[in-house]
C-alpha cells in the first residue's frame, strides 16, 4: 500500500513515516509539508530517524498524492479546504488527524467524502477509543449525582486547547446522559463561581513539558470517585492506529468512516 504523509516535518509526520517502514506491504511514497518548512528538500526517512528511504519532504501536496493509495494528513487546519480538493481530484482515501477543525474545514470533509473515502478522528490510539466508549458507558449507568470533570495534558507546544480527544470525551458522556451537545459543559473555571450546578460538565486544560497527551474522566460523587485514565507515552500509539485507519480504508466507498469502524468495536 503505498502513503502519503501530509505533515511529514511535523512530530506526528515523523513517527507515521518511522512507523510505516516497520509495517508490512506498506510503503511511504509521498511527504509533504509548508513551503517554507525548512525541511523541504530533504530525504524523509533520514528526517524521522531512520534510514534514507529516497523520498525528499516536498511542498507540492498535488504530485505526491500521485502514486498513493492513501493520504495520511496530521497537517494544521488551515489549508485543509484547499488539500480536500486535492484529495478528491487524486480520488485517493484520506485519514485525518488534523484537530481544531471549524465547521466549515468540517463541512467540507462530510462533502469530500462522497467522492473518496475518509476517516476524521480526534485520537487514533486504540487505548483511547476504548476510553470513549468507557467514559459514555459510565456516564450511563452514573448519574447526575456523580459530577464529572475531563482533564487533559500535552506538551507545551501544542497549540489548541482543548485537545480534540478531550472535547470527544465531552461529548460521550453527554451523550451517556442523554445530553445534547454543549448543554452543560463549561471551560475551565475563574473567580467566585459559586457552588458546582448539578450535572455540569467541565473540561480543563493542562499544558508543560513534553508530554505526549494525558486524558482521564473524573467521575466524583460524596464519598466515592472513579477515574477513567489514558497516558501516551509515545507518538507511536497514535501513528500505528492511523496506519492501521489508511489500511482499513483500501478498497472502501466513498463515505466517512470512524475508528470503531477500524477496530471493530
Amino acid at each position: 500500500m503505498n502513503i502519503c504523509i501530509c505533515g511529514a516535518a511535523g512530530r506526528m509526520g515523523k513517527r507515521l513515516i518511522a512507523c510505516a517502514t516497520k509495517m508490512e506491504n506498506m510503503k511511504i511514497v509521498g511527504a509533504v509539508d509548508i513551503p517554507q518548512c525548512p525541511l523541504i528538500g530533504k530525504d524523509s526517512g533520514t528526517v524521522s530517524g531512520i534510514e534514507a528511504n529516497g523520498v525528499l519532504i516536498a511542498d507540492d501536496l498535488k504530485s505526491a498524492c500521485e502514486n498513493a493509495d492513501a493520504v495520511i494528513d496530521f497537517a494544521l487546519a488551515d489549508g485543509i479546504l484547499s488539500r480536500l480538493a486535492i484529495y478528491e481530484n487524486a480520488n485517493v482515501a484520506v485519514v485525518f488527524g488534523t484537530t481544531a477543525v471549524s465547521e466549515q474545514g468540517t463541512a467540507a470533509i462530510e462533502s469530500a467524502s462522497k467522492k473518496i473515502p475518509v476517516i476524521h478522528a480526534p485520537n487514533f490510539s486504540v487505548g483511547v477509543n476504548l476510553l470513549f466508549d468507557l467514559a459514555k458507558n459510565s456516564a450511563k449507568i452514573l448519574d447526575e449525582n456523580y459530577d464529572i470533570e475531563i482533564v487533559e495534558m500535552h506538551h507545551h507546544h501544542k497549540k489548541d486547547a482543548p485537545s480534540g480527544t478531550a472535547v470527544r470525551l465531552a461529548e460521550m458522556v453527554e451523550e451517556g446522559r442523554g445530553l445534547q451537545k454543549e448543554e452543560k459543559r463549561i471551560y475551565g473555571r475563574e473567580g467566585d463561581t459559586g457552588a458546582r450546578p448539578k450535572g455540569e460538565i467541565a473540561v480543563h486544560s493542562l499544558r508543560g513539558g513534553d508530554v505526549v497527551g494525558d486524558h482521564t474522566v473524573i467521575f466524583a460523587a460524596d464519598g466515592e470517585r472513579i477515574e477513567l485514565t489514558h497516558k501516551a507515552s509515545s507518538r507511536d500509539a497514535f501513528a500505528k492506529g492511523a496506519l492501521r485507519a489508511a489500511r482499513f480504508l483500501m478498497g472502501k466507498k466513498p463515505g466517512i468512516y470512524t475508528m470503531k469502524d477500524v477496530l471493530g468495536m
